[in-house]
């Protein structure tokens, strides 16, 4: 997370420094895309150096509060990278509508409703990706529920058993990823593919090997992992851990 918040912060100071208004009409989204009369009706003198201000300031707010986040909580800090810059442009795009004509043009209200869906759609993610994933079992089948979720027979299961670590993660090739939440297929060092259905940093882990070789580890949120364990083996097998 610290390179993500250090690369965007990055990014942001260079998009501020970079466009200019000699280069306005080839690198400023929605001022390249004008007409000529369109973009007469833009202040672009006063415009430039509040797009420069905002950027910097964003570049640098970012990084400082990110990482201040992820010092104290690495789950609000994942929040913060979705939804901070987003909340930051809908801020920018009200503001700077005065130097385009307005916030009633067109373009302007589009670009507002744009970034409020954006909103809308990241946090409606936010919130599935966050909800936990309970586990319900039985003597015939274990059901790892909501987002990434399957349900398996327990005759499809070679072994059960706590790991204390993980493989090295180096890829999410389709899943949900932020701060200690982890859910959906990743790709391991080794290139071995595993799912993660992680609602915590909670140790130790569960881990469910099939017998097609599919290595599933399981985390619940507050629920101690050995106990859930203790009770899956004692439903399927008739034994305790």
């Amino acid at each position: 997370m610290i390179y993500v918040l250090i690369g965007m912060s990055l990014l942001f100071v260079a998009i501020g420094c970079i466009v200019t208004a000699n280069n306005a009409k080839y690198l400023l989204s929605g001022y390249n895309t004008m007409s000529e009369e369109e973009r007469k009706k833009v202040d672009l003198k006063t415009y430039i150096p509040y797009f420069k201000k905002f950027h910097v300031f964003l570049g640098i707010s970012f990084l400082v509060l990110g990482y201040t986040l992820h010092l104290i909580n690495r789950n609000v800090a994942g929040i913060f990278l979705a939804v901070y810059p987003i909340l930051a442009y809908l801020y920018f795009a009200y503001t700077s509508s005065k130097y385009s004509g307005g916030i009633k043009t067109k373009s302007n209200r589009i670009g507002l409703f744009a970034l409020g869906g954006a909103l809308i759609l990241v946090v409606g993610l936010l919130i599935y990706g966050f909800k936990e994933n309970q586990i319900v079992f039985d003597s015939e089948k274990i059901e790892l529920k909501g987002i990434y979720g399957e349900t398996f027979a327990t005759d499809r299961i070679k072994n059960i058993e706590l790991k204390y670590s993980l493989p090295k993660i180096t890829e999410k090739t389709n899943g949900f990823a932020l701060g200690d939440i982890k859910k959906g297929h990743f790709k391991t060092e080794s290139g071995e593919n595993v799912k993660l259905i992680l609602n915590s940093d909670n140790k130790p882990y569960i881990l469910f090997t099939k017998f097609d070789g599919m290595k599933i580890y399981y985390s619940a949120k507050e629920e101690s992992n050995d106990k859930l364990l203790t009770e899956i083996e004692y439903i399927i097998n008739g034994r305790k851990h």
